[in-house]
């Protein structure tokens, strides 16, 4: 068993599948900076213990994924493998253990990214944008496709005894977005797919009670002061179905927002 080490640095919302139930799609760093993504894993399905954070270092037996055609596509060698967590890099320092292993390429030009997509050199990048220009949300559909979560509960995925208790993660009632600019001043609009925002807005429905507040608190964070307080990049990727056929295949999986440093320096000085 050959074993990859990987910095996990993405991990998006949980969708459905009906060939492999509930799925996150996760991704990060080889110990030479290149990008891997590691795709299908039924993560809030792993026990406890083996359930990775972010900025974790890993162990797994990976091998590449001869379904999906992008060059960082991997996959589990069997959906039962799972992963050594080593530890974790710390945020001391503006998270400069981090930079080292994530800025080591950055993108700063949406064109000569989306064509080396299109060359299938390319499906995942940090990009740095050159300015934002705002963060929207979208009402989009409430519920899973139902012939899904039919599908799902054929596969007897909610009897067996290790997921007695499990629930399909809840389906987010809205889409967001960043619109920004690149270093040509091209302006684009990518929508975050990210867990954490995810996480963020149940939390604020759980204290707010309202939907649109909750949304106005997550863009209090992603906006107001990831925009005026950090240095923000983002985690891009393709998504396989529309990798050679949009005009930008790209969404953002990830935020990179270490504390801009002329902030601390102001306050000392």
């Amino acid at each position: 068993m050959a074993l990859t080490k990987v910095l996990i640095t993405v991990k998006t919302y949980p969708t459905i599948s009906t060939k492999y139930d509930e799925l996150v799609c996760t991704a990060g760093f080889r110990e030479d900076g290149s990008w891997v993504r590691i795709y299908p894993i039924q993560f809030r399905q792993l026990q406890y213990n083996d359930q990775y954070k972010k900025y974790e270092w890993i162990e797994i037996d990976i091998e590449k994924n001869t379904s999906d055609f992008r060059p960082e596509s991997y996959r589990p060698h069997s959906l039962d493998t799972e992963p050594n967590i080593l530890g974790k890099i710390d945020t001391k320092n503006f998270w400069a253990e981090r930079k080292k292993v994530c800025l080591n390429k950055i993108y700063t030009n949406l064109t000569i990214l989306i064509a080396e997509a299109k060359d299938n050199c390319t499906s995942l990048a940090t990009f740095k944008p050159t300015k934002i220009i705002d963060f929207i949300y979208e009402e989009v559909e409430r519920e899973w496709d139902a012939k899904k979560i039919t599908a799902m509960k054929q596969t007897n995925l909610f009897q067996s005894v290790e997921n007695e208790n499990f629930e399909v993660v809840q389906k987010l009632p809205f889409k967001f977005s960043y619109i920004f600019e690149d270093d040509e001043g091209k302006k684009s609009t990518l929508m975050i797919e990210d867990w954490e925002l995810g996480a963020l807005y149940w939390n604020c429905l759980k204290d707010a009670k309202d939907e649109k507040v909750a949304c106005q608190k997550v863009k209090e964070k992603y906006f107001d002061n990831f925009t005026i307080k950090n240095d923000l990049y983002f985690f891009l990727g393709t998504t396989r179905e529309h990798h050679f056929v949009s005009k930008n295949p790209f969404i953002i999986i990830g935020l990179f927002y270490p504390l801009k440093e002329d902030k601390i320096q102001g306050k000392l000085f």
